[in-house]
């Protein structure tokens, strides 16, 4: 595409995704299994879809207010209470949000100047970097790897403050390398937070497919509730990816900068998708139960299936991505994940779409069916045998 010579420098400093370019290319050809996009194959619950048919037939088709319905926000505030014993008042410590896409700006907007700098993990979610980017702050990349289990540490932390930081960014579980952080970590974390008085942002979309680990929500860590940005939605877990509703809990003088921006930015979450949203709290946990046992049998499968194969991946605990070293063919993940899809018609993102701490690796998403897991790894297995004999 030729260069738009009226261009801001935020634009051009962002790439784009690595990973909508072999979901784009993917969808151009036949027989293709998709382990590339983090969507659930689930179709949403019926009765959540029934609540949104509801909501249009009976008019609630007007902007509600700015931070979203009351009722919705008052059952995330029981749902986080009975959940994790944390307690948000939900009308000035809870406000919906366009999926957690919007809850990621809004919360650097409000929370970020330029200059600032923001640490974060890497491999990480494509949009961290690029939304601190378009606010004009400096995201401090810090580098994890399987021998650690691409956990975070304090130490890595420590070292990366400067007289400039002012956030301490978290994803856990973490997409793309399903790592979910010890509680242990995370006590050391917040012990830097406190010393230094830092911000943490904690992204924890994937809170509900956690997998033989326990999952930790970071303001559930003593002294950190005042100090914490949740980014939190219904996508993942209760298969509700197009109805793009998220939510931000934190401090109410928090919550107050991002409304603000959130009135100019969007006025209000779809309505009819926030009244599904509640219905999903209300009867959506067997449905989640069932989900996570079918993520966890596919977790099993491609993770045993990678390994006999020799691409060596680190056990995910959280989410519903596998991220295998693809080293051992000889290919680097651009090359592999381009051949892969040639060849065998298989599609799987690059590491390096998640930072350059994800060059030799790629991303697998078992977010598909167990049967198509199980072809997807015949098919690789035919790909990497082929390379390494070549």
């Amino acid at each position: 595409m030729a260069l738009n010579p009226y261009s801001s420098q935020r634009a051009l400093a962002i790439p784009p995704s690595g990973i909508r370019k072999f979901f784009d290319i993917a969808a151009t050809m036949d027989d293709v299994i998709s382990l590339g996009i983090g969507e659930p194959d689930f179709d949403t619950p019926e009765p959540i879809v029934q609540a949104g048919i509801d909501a249009l037939e009976r008019g609630e088709t007007h902007y509600t207010s700015n931070s979203g319905i009351l009722e919705l926000r008052e059952a995330i505030s029981d749902h986080l209470m009975s959940r994790y014993g944390v307690s948000y008042e939900a009308r000035d410590e809870i406000l919906i949000t366009v999926g957690v896409s919007e809850a990621l700006y809004l919360t650097m907007a409000a929370l970020l100047d330029p200059g600032d700098e923001i640490i974060m993990a890497e491999p990480s979610f494509v949009s961290y970097a690029p939304s601190a980017i378009l606010v004009g702050a400096e995201p401090v990349l810090l580098p994890t790897t399987p021998e650690t289990g691409f956990q975070l540490t304090a130490e890595a932390v420590e070292a990366a403050i400067t007289e400039r930081t002012k956030v301490i960014f978290l994803a856990s579980p973490n997409n793309p390398t399903g790592t979910v952080l010890s509680r242990e970590r995370m006590e050391a974390i917040a012990a830097l937070a406190e010393a230094h008085d830092l911000i943490v942002i904690s992204d924890e979309i994937y809170d509900r497919l956690v997998y033989g680990t326990t999952f930790t929500p970071f303001a559930s860590i003593p002294g950190m509730q005042q100090r914490t940005v949740t980014l939190q939605g219904f996508s993942k877990a209760y298969a509700m990816t197009g109805w793009r509703v998220g939510y931000v809990a934190g401090p109410p003088e928090m919550i107050w900068d991002m409304r603000k921006i959130h009135q100019y930015l969007i006025m209000s979450a779809p309505t009819a998708s926030q009244w599904a949203a509640l219905k999903a709290l209300e009867v959506g946990e067997p449905f989640v139960q069932k989900m996570h046992a079918a993520y966890d049998r596919r977790r099993k499968l491609i993770v045993q299936g990678l390994n006999d194969l020799g691409l060596m991946c680190t056990e995910p605990h959280g989410a519903f991505y596998a991220f295998p070293c693809i080293t051992s063919t000889g290919m680097d993940d651009n090359t592999f994940a381009e051949k892969l899809l040639q060849e065998e018609q298989v599609a799987v993102v690059p590491g390096r779409a998640f930072g350059e701490s994800g060059i030799g690796f790629v991303r697998m998403s078992y977010a598909t069916a167990y049967e198509q897991i199980e072809e997807a790894l015949t098919r690789i297995g035919r790909f990497v045998r082929r390379y390494r004999q070549a």
